[in-house]
């Protein structure tokens, strides 16, 4: 198991996502479901910038249903969106996604193989590598929504934690992620291939 989190990172900011992330936690252990935090939560826990948004949750597609079942269960209404590679979960105003085909293909072994064992606000959990976050938000990056600003804040924060051939290896394929290479080597977060 890993080293507790500090908890001094914006945690009035955070409590809403993280009362989420515990009931979400507590709900899926129940129903013997196994996940990963994903998203802006995992960066953070690994040290990277605060987030705000919503709680990203990864699961196998064989347990994408199981997973809505037990959070269901725990009281937080389940949304099935017309998009086929997530459901959402909504905690008294928290977003809780159950992504289980990411951009870049399905969550799958690898993923969880890759991930680590960490205790998130005392509650112990496997954590996304910060490859497979950067990963799929390169991959999600599009001509409706091409910001860049998140994933240079997880690169900035996060560079040392990265392997960044592996990430850039990944996201060849996609135009929106080699602009991003570009801009993290023009920005120093990469020299010579590296962070």
């Amino acid at each position: 198991m890993g080293t507790p989190l500090p908890v001094s990172r914006h945690r009035d900011s955070l409590e809403p996502l993280l009362a989420s992330l515990r009931r979400s936690a507590a709900a899926l252990y129940g129903a013997d479901v196994p996940f990963l935090l994903g998203g802006g939560l995992a960066c953070w826990a690994r040290g990277g910038p605060v987030t705000d948004h919503d709680v990203d949750l990864f699961v196998r597609p064989v347990h994408a249903e199981q997973a809505a079942a037990a959070l269901e269960g725990a009281g937080m209404t389940i949304e099935r969106p017309p998009e086929s590679w997530l459901l959402k979960a909504y905690d008294d105003g928290t977003l809780v996604d159950l992504i289980y085909e990411p951009a870049g293909g399905p969550v799958d072994d690898a993923m969880f193989w890759r991930a680590d064992d960490l205790e998130v606000m005392a509650v112990p959990m496997k954590v996304a590598s910060v490859d497979d976050v950067l990963v799929t938000k390169l991959l999600a990056l599009n001509e409706q929504e091409p910001d860049y600003g998140q994933v240079l804040a997880i690169a900035r924060t996060l560079r040392e934690q990265l392997d960044w051939d592996a990430v850039r290896e990944r996201t060849s394929a996609s135009p929106f992620a080699r602009a991003f290479f570009t801009l993290a080597e023009g920005l120093r977060l990469i020299e010579n291939g590296r962070g």
